[in-house]
């Protein structure tokens, strides 16, 4: 026992804590708690210093006491600090105080384990925790106030988390139900719709849901599509759409002090990111209390059971876009020399080079000439089980490629011939997949016509019939039955469309115009500019994937309607600057028919020139 305490006047500190104006009021708590604490203490103790927060009582300690929350309300109690105060002058030995009161030992922390390190410290400098609501006595069995303590500690704990998980689980109710949290996302606005309870109703409470908001919506749909379609990053999309901020407008953050009036790369990603604009409702994609705004695992996030509102990104793309993202993950965009200062060399086809296990290589030099590379195991280390198999190192070399893709534009993009190679390739394709998909939907499509007829047949059956009867009831079953039949039959059939729509089609005849559209150029794209090279590339969206063996690669070029002109001036540009130096034209390639975009090399894991 300490010996202050067997004192005739024993100095007190009060101890309070209450939350934030969301959940009491912060002024009347600590007043209550002063008064409950100052009629529990015995006559001769007297309050002489008074510490209190106004924050939770589930902070870490070491963030405990070190906000101003508590400036914002008229507390008529002259404050000597928090939590953290208090500790700081107990360790003191010109201490104020002798030992210290609170008005239940909930005030302290609202985790066990926070409120035992307190009152450690505590007694480590002989200084003794006291609280309002349990024994106070210096005299008696410690032992028993001690299992008081402990209990009210575990209570408190136990309160606290369950009040939490009733929350949670409403929250998460609310969500599937496609109801919108907070301020409605860039794109959407609030639709109000009344409460359901009629007592909240009646109070003038509701509840809202999405819905496009005019220019706002059809800019998040353009953002999709740019990058969707034409590849393009953050930066050149923002670029884009502060061309037109009447036509575009851009986001207004939370604070607006920190308004732009202007689209950056980080806005662009924060909509493609965003689960919202698929027309599911989501939750939970960001820890804003525990975790300070981080981005939670994609398994925490809560989804609405159905799409709640209208999509602005159809879900396909949007996982398609998050599966680019990962491929590309860890890696700039644009072909621009990195800027950091020990930088020597760029790397021509940076970003546009895939392994078969679908991460991007990553450029290296090698002897002298430069290489792309796939090394899985340096980002995965530690997990030997992914990308089991793989090449223990995967080199390309880029000369070789880049004889390849020069006699793949100058043959197949720019020659006279073009047009009909390209036929001729098309004739040969094989649509068997296409007429397995067809045969596969008829068969689902005669399968959903049959269960949908049977449940009409059940549906009269039990509508002639007593609704006690043990057949009714016996009816209603097989009903419910064939309905779950129906629903995964149908979703079979929706996944089959789907599937077949991410094939690439057979193009059109408009489509195989666009070749047309091009000049008819002798290049050789070797001895070119690397700036123009990069720009060709870029503009048809050249992408470079290698098999699983390494001797075989796949050149794949997408011809933008509406950027024909700009493949057209660059390729006329490297076709002069050429001319002006004297280099050698464009030759023929020695294979004039094979598979489409494909070449070969003779040699095993390292493909060079030979």
């Amino acid at each position: 026992m300490p010996l202050a305490l067997l004192r005739d006047e024993v100095r007190v500190a009060f101890l309070g804590r209450t939350s934030t104006e969301e959940q009491q009021d912060p002024r009347q708590s600590i007043l209550r708690q002063l008064g409950n604490s100052k009629t529990a203490l015995p006559e001769s103790w007297v309050i002489v210093a008074h510490f209190y927060d106004v924050e939770s009582g589930r902070m870490e300690l070491d963030r405990r006491g070190r906000g101003d929350h508590y400036e914002r309300f008229d507390i008529p109690i002259a404050r000597d600090g928090g939590i953290a105060d208090l500790l700081a002058e107990a360790a003191r030995r010109d201490r104020r105080f002798d030992v210290v009161i609170c008005e239940s030992i909930a005030r302290v922390a609202r985790r066990a384990y926070e409120g035992l390190s307190v009152e450690r410290d505590l007694e480590k400098y002989e200084v003794s925790l006291f609280a309002a609501n349990e024994t106070i006595s210096v005299s008696g069995s410690r032992a028993q106030r001690i299992l008081q303590r402990r209990i009210n500690q575990s209570v408190a704990e136990y309160e606290v988390l369950n009040t939490l998980e009733q929350s949670w689980g409403g929250t998460c109710t609310h969500v599937r139900e496609g109801w919108n949290i907070g301020k409605p996302c860039y794109g959407y606005k609030a639709k109000i719709f009344r409460h359901p309870n009629p007592a909240k109703a009646a109070k003038g409470i509701t509840k809202t849901r999405l819905e496009p908001d005019g220019a706002r919506g059809e800019t998040v749909t353009q953002i999709a599509a740019w990058t969707y379609y034409d590849g393009l990053g953050g930066d050149a999309v923002a670029k884009l759409l502060n061309q037109d901020l009447t036509k575009h407008p851009p986001p207004v953050p939370p604070g607006p002090e920190r308004a732009r009036g202007a689209w950056s790369r980080s806005s662009v990603y924060d909509i493609l990111r965003n689960p919202k604009y698929t027309g599911y409702q989501v939750y939970n994609r960001r820890a804003t209390r525990s975790r300070r705004g981080k981005v939670n695992d994609p398994v925490k996030w809560v989804w609405s059971l159905e799409p709640a509102h209208e999509p602005l990104i159809p879900k396909w793309m949007y996982d398609e876009l998050v599966a680019r993202r990962q491929t590309k993950k860890g890696s700039r965009a644009g072909g621009d020399r990195n800027v950091h200062p020990q930088t020597k060399r760029s790397y021509l086809f940076r970003g546009m080079v895939f392994c078969s296990c679908g991460r991007r290589m990553i450029g290296v030099p090698r002897h002298g000439r430069s290489y792309y590379l796939c090394r899985p195991s340096n980002t995965n280390r530690g997990r030997p089980d992914k990308y089991l198999g793989h090449e223990k190192a995967l080199y390309f070399r880029e000369d070789a490629v880049l004889d390849a893709v020069s006699r793949f534009f100058a043959d197949r993009v720019f020659s006279l011939d073009r047009r009909a190679v390209l036929e001729s390739e098309l004739a040969g394709v094989d649509d068997q997949a296409a007429r397995d998909r067809e045969a596969d939907a008829q068969r689902l499509d005669k399968v959903l016509s049959e269960l949908t007829k049977k449940q009409n047949s059940i549906l009269q059956q039990a509508a002639d019939g007593d609704p006690d009867d043990p057949f009714t009831k016996a009816l209603r079953g097989r009903y419910n039955d064939l309905e779950k039949q129906r629903t995964d039959v149908a979703s079979a059939l929706a996944d089959l469309g789907r599937s077949g729509g991410a094939d690439p089609g057979v193009p059109t005849v408009e489509e195989r115009d666009l070749i047309d559209a091009l000049p008819y150029l002798a290049l050789n794209l070797a001895q070119a500019p690397e700036d123009l090279l990069r720009t060709l590339f870029e503009v048809t969206q050249l992408a470079i994937r290698i098999d699983a063996d390494g001797d075989r690669a796949t050149l794949e070029i997408t011809l933008p309607e509406d950027q024909l002109p700009v493949i057209a001036g660059t390729a006329e540009r490297i076709t002069e600057e050429m001319s002006s130096q004297g280099a050698p034209a464009g030759r023929a390639c020695e294979v004039a028919v094979c598979a489409p975009g494909e070449i070969r090399t003779l040699t095993g894991r390292v493909l060079n020139g030979s």
